[in-house]
């Protein structure tokens, strides 16, 4: 694919957008979530993100037809006015996506997808994430990366600094950011009614899925450490970790961590597996007054609290005393978190608004998960510079619920 023909396509995709995105607009978006309610409105986009006219076919290919790749493409396939097109060497795996949505396009070659897509998907082995997203960046696609965004903290800084550049979109795949339940608990804790928050728990245990390039904390722990980023509002200051590999493939496959979060004094524990016979994915927030347990697994009331502690008047060596009261699950509306992901894709590349999560969430995410490696290895605590990165959320983005919403699809999130 040559210059000329990236050329030509970056200045089609931006007449059919509208938008005029570039480097300077990008730098000048909102870090914390939000967009902005003056500037450049697209035909048929009112600043309160409601759709008053069709809207032009954007173009999705999904790099990589496995696990989350699938999901993508029955999410974005599903939407108006979107064109998936699946890419994966597999011819199989092209043929089973093929066959389960007859309306998408298939190809092996990315090279050849580049030149027509709006946004690229990538969906691969997390060590193919930087290599793919910079081929996509540097044909002016807008680009989603499944978590996590990239094995390194450099790679991550030269994909933000790529897409700046470029004028485009990097995001990350942190689905549960895009959870009303995660949202509901970071409301509940903002609110105080747990009181002083004493630490969060989160378990992510599963048979599998074994990965090949990299091990279970870098696999499994990007979704938790997002969790309690988001919950907190702020990057941990140190890490701790533990993890053996049990069945002798190479990588850890059971490990725990410990993030030290020092501007709130607060601790989070991290417990990973793909080796465990139960399917666990729970986070759970302690408090001094009432305690919060998000349990993605159940069928209904995925968030309850708990009225429940110790007294307050209990002191060494007097026995603890406990209180036990009620227990009560909140109710607000659901949909399914990839879907919300994206339906934020589509609009930040629609309006130009920033996205929810976007490089910098993920490299948050990728220095937790580099020192956790150093962690490993030394058997102590690493520390992180908080300062380095801001990835507070003051308020959740105006994205408007268009009719076309998902129904919630409790299998969704894996």
């Amino acid at each position: 694919m040559g210059a000329t023909s990236n050329g030509h396509h970056a200045a089609q995709r931006d007449d059919r957008n509208g938008s005029g995105m570039n480097a300077a607009h990008l730098n000048g978006a909102p870090s914390n979530g939000t967009h902005s309610t003056t500037g450049f409105h697209p035909e048929g986009i009112h600043k309160n993100g409601l759709t008053t006219a069709p809207q032009r076919v954007l173009e999705v290919a999904v790099v990589g037809y496995g696990n989350w790749g699938s999901k993508h493409v029955r999410v974005f396939s599903s939407m108006p006015d979107v064109k998936v097109t699946v890419v994966d060497r597999d011819p199989l795996r092209l043929a089973e996506a093929g066959h389960k949505f007859p309306d998408v396009k298939l190809d092996e070659s990315l090279d050849r997808v580049l030149d027509s897509a709006d946004v690229v998907v990538v969906a691969t082995p997390p060590r193919s994430h930087a290599p793919i997203a910079h081929a996509a960046i540097q044909a002016n696609c807008h680009v989603l990366i499944e978590k996590p965004l990239a094995t390194s903290v450099t790679e991550c800084e030269d994909l933000i600094h790529a897409a700046l550049l470029q004028g485009v979109h990097l995001m990350v795949g942190h689905t549960f950011e895009h959870d009303a339940s995660i949202w509901k608990l970071r409301e509940i804790v903002e609110s105080g009614e747990l009181g002083e928050i004493r630490y969060i728990d989160c378990a992510r245990l599963n048979l599998g899925l074994y990965q090949d390039d990299v091990n279970v904390i870098w696999d499994l722990a990007p979704h938790d450490i997002s969790i309690v980023n988001f919950i907190l509002g702020e990057p941990p200051t140190g890490v701790s970790a533990w993890g053996q590999d049990h069945a002798g493939r190479g990588f850890e496959d059971v490990a725990h961590m410990k993030l030290r979060y020092a501007n709130t004094g607060i601790y989070a524990y991290i417990h990973v597996s793909w080796l465990d016979p139960c399917k666990v994915r729970r986070v759970t927030i302690v408090g001094s007054e009432k305690m919060a347990v998000y349990n993605d697994m159940a069928t209904e009331g995925k968030v309850r609290i708990y009225d429940v502690g110790i007294d307050a008047e209990s002191e060494y060596p007097d026995p603890v005393t406990y209180r036990r009261g009620d227990i009560y699950a909140p109710s607000f509306e659901c949909h399914e978190p990839l879907a919300e992901q994206a339906k934020q894709v589509l609009h930040s590349v629609r309006t130009g608004a920033a996205p929810r999560t976007n490089g910098e969430s993920g490299l948050a995410v990728a220095r937790v998960l580099e020192a956790s490696d150093r962690a490993l290895r030394s058997g102590t605590e690493v520390l992180l510079d908080e300062a380095m990165i801001d990835i507070t959320i003051e308020a959740r983005p105006a994205i408007a619920e268009l009719p076309w919403a998902l129904a919630l699809d409790r299998q969704a999130t894996a």
